[in-house]
């Protein structure tokens, strides 16, 4: 200050401090005008924002939508947090390194006019703690790579929210309270939405068979469908049919090439980027999972195809479910998003020998025979059984421990069996192929799924053929003779047992002879030639007698005796039922012997012994039920229904009866239409 004369007292005031905050900071990325519905993902954030939580990770696998479902969702919520919306990309997988959370801590400081930051981390943490414990932000912290990456970025107060994306779990921050939300594939109606604002109404409307058939093979990948309709944009004169075409005909990584835009990510990179961080046994165990034929898995598929214990496995499934590349469905099922299933057989393709790759199959399929066979001498122990080879015998636990867990994993693998059948004929493994077939039999036996009973002994058949086994041949024959009968194909039936008949009595194996005959006499029977059946089943019981073999003439017995109780003949049925029962139970046959103690239960009844008859037909059903038989349940229930119809009891027929048709629709619709009345 200058001044020639000063007089009286002078006061210095500072001027009026300006504010150091700068302007809220709103740095979330835009949304994309093709942004699709997602409304029940959306609400579902919003719920787990009403419960206050602090913190809340939005998981799900790469291209899915995580990064612009977030965006738009806290766009929405920007009148909540008046401080500021601060967004950071941390790279978990990109190339190199994920962001240090100093750095981002570092960024979003200065974004908040704190000025430059401090450099020691715990400084740097504090003072970002300090700086954030009233304000109300909303931070969005994408493509995370782990639980350690985020927590130094949480805020230090109560009023903010951060939302973390990643293409794992991050079960981790469930110790910061955090909340989780997976996100599923887009449906088919959103995927159609998204790819018409893509290429426009009227191109979609035109192909619109096309369209549904292009966004089914995108699998819901926002990201997928996005490419596909970036790459018709740029063809405008390329039919939508041809482009779904070119992807139907590309099943493995040819698919993820067509699903390729210049200047855009590809679906092939962004997976790659998944696949790069896991360590070298996960990534093994997803090669080798691209491999199988089959759509589910289990820790225990997964540890016999890698030669591994069930821990190895359930370990490094767990990483692949925390990083999003398989799905949990189910209790101890697994499986692949149909995209990633492709990427992960392209990456064995182009990682794995085909040494490797081979001896993968071949356990899976040894696993599948061992495990099969194991049932098999559990549920039907008197069964014929030939010989199992394996070149890869597994040494792991078996999944069941009773007759009911066996039949339950059967029905359960079932599609993963027929698979593996299928698999093991395609390579030209024709032993396994056939075995597995034959091991199959109880599955056929007591759940009656004639369209893979018929199949399989086909493809069976076929590969005995190759491998050059005689009596593997016959048994396919006689095996796949029954399904075929018990379908209704009886005249195709009989062709298989005279093929079986000639080819036994060639080789002089009566025991063989005896099945055809006894298959023959059934196939008479059930095309109204009572004589005939009569004929030949009466020749199966001698020649069965003549070779010692009392269960095959106890079979014929059985048939001989419904030949007896269709006709009227109900002592000459009891007689012949009640000579099977005994010898069933003799040789320790529970289930056929309960299948003749129903019929002569239900002759009983005609003969005028209600009461005797009913109580035997309980007693077996009881049998058919512990045994999970379902249906044999519904045969039984059938006649049980059918005599207290004719004991005048209509209310207790109508139950029973009822009871019969809900099973029968489980196993076998032509019964079900037969009960119902629909022919």
């Amino acid at each position: 200050m200058q001044a020639r004369e000063v007089h009286g007292g002078i006061h210095l005031r500072p001027a009026p401090a300006k504010s150091t905050r700068p302007a809220p900071p709103r740095q979330l990325l835009p949304v994309p005008a093709n942004f699709t519905d997602r409304e029940s993902d959306l609400a579902s954030l919003n719920d787990l924002r009403a419960t206050g939580l602090p913190l809340i990770v939005v998981s799900g696998p790469a291209g899915i939508g995580k990064t612009t479902l977030v965006s738009r969702w806290l766009r929405s919520l920007s009148g909540e947090f008046p401080d500021g919306q601060l967004y950071a990309d941390l790279r978990g997988h990109s190339a190199g390194e994920p962001v240090r959370p100093v750095e981002i801590l570092g960024q979003f400081l200065r974004a908040l006019g704190a000025g430059p930051p401090p450099t020691d981390a715990a400084e740097l943490g504090s003072l970002w703690r300090s700086l954030t414990a009233d304000r109300r932000i909303a931070i969005m912290l994408d493509n995370s790579f782990t639980a350690a990456q985020v927590r130094p970025l949480l805020l230090g107060g109560p009023d903010g929210l951060v939302v973390v994306t990643s293409r794992r779990r991050l079960t981790g921050l469930r110790m910061q309270g955090a909340g989780f939300h997976q996100l599923d594939a887009l449906g088919p109606a959103a995927g159609v939405e998204l790819l018409t604002r893509g290429i426009g109404a009227d191109r979609v409307a035109g192909e619109l068979s096309s369209v549904h058939r292009l966004v089914a093979l995108c699998a819901g990948l926002p990201l997928a469908v996005c490419l596909a309709s970036a790459r018709l944009a740029t063809r405008p004169r390329q039919s939508v049919g041809a482009l779904a075409d070119a992807l139907a005909r590309n099943t493995g990584g040819g698919r993820l090439a067509a699903l390729e835009v210049e200047g855009e990510t590809s679906v092939r990179k962004a997976l790659d980027a998944s696949y790069a961080v896991l360590s070298s046994g996960t990534a093994r165990l997803y090669r080798t999972l691209g491999l199988l034929p089959v759509r589910t898995f289990d820790a225990m598929i997964a540890a016999a195809s890698c030669g591994e214990s069930s821990d190895w496995a359930e370990r490094r499934l767990d990483e692949l479910v925390e990083a999003n590349l398989v799905e949990d469905v189910g209790p101890e099922t697994y499986r692949f998003h149909d995209l990633l299933r492709i990427h992960a057989h392209d990456r064995a393709m182009e990682d794995d020998t085909g040494a490797a790759r081979e001896e993968a199959l071949r356990r899976f399929c040894d696993w599948c025979l061992y495990t099969t066979t194991a049932a098999q001498e559990r549920l039907t122990p008197v069964q014929f059984t030939l010989p199992r080879t394996y070149v890869h015998r597994p040494d792991l636990p078996l999944p069941f421990a009773d007759d009911v867990a066996a039949l339950g994993w059967l029905d359960a693998h079932r599609a993963q069996l027929l698979d593996a059948v299928r698999l093991a004929a395609g390579r030209g493994w024709y032993d396994t192929s056939w075995m597995l077939v034959d091991a199959l039999w109880p599955l056929f036996l007591r759940l009656r799924h004639y369209a893979e009973w018929i199949e399989a002994h086909k493809i069976g058949l076929e590969a005995a053929r190759r491998a050059g086994n005689s009596v593997a041949e016959r048994q396919m024959l006689n095996s796949g003779a029954i399904g075929l009968g018990a379908a209704g194909h009886t005249e195709e039936a009989a062709a298989w047992y005279r093929d079986s008949l000639q080819a036994a009595r060639e080789a002089g194996d009566l025991r063989d002879e005896g099945q055809a005959l006894l298959g023959l006499g059934a196939c008479h029977r059930e095309a109204g030639r009572a004589a005939e059946a009569v004929a030949h089943l009466n020749r199966a019981i001698s020649v069965w007698e003549g070779c010692g073999y009392p269960r095959g003439a106890a079979l014929a017995r059985t048939t001989l005796g419904e030949i007896a109780l269709a006709a009227g003949a109900f002592d000459e049925a009891v007689d012949c039922f009640t000579r099977a029962h005994a010898a069933l139970v003799a040789v320790n046959d529970p289930h056929d012997a309960a299948r003749a103690l129903v019929f002569l239960g239900r002759a009983d009844v005609r003969a005028g012994a209600y009461a005797k008859g009913v109580a035997r037909m309980n007693e077996a059903l009881a049998v058919f039920t512990g045994s999970g038989a379902v249906f044999w349940q519904a045969r039984t229930l059938e006649m049980l229904g059918e005599s207290a119809a004719e004991h005048g009891d209509e209310t207790v027929a109508e139950g029973l009866l009822a009871q019969a048709l809900a099973l029968f629709e489980t196993t076998s619709p032509a019964d079900a239409r037969r009960l119902g009345g629909g022919g």
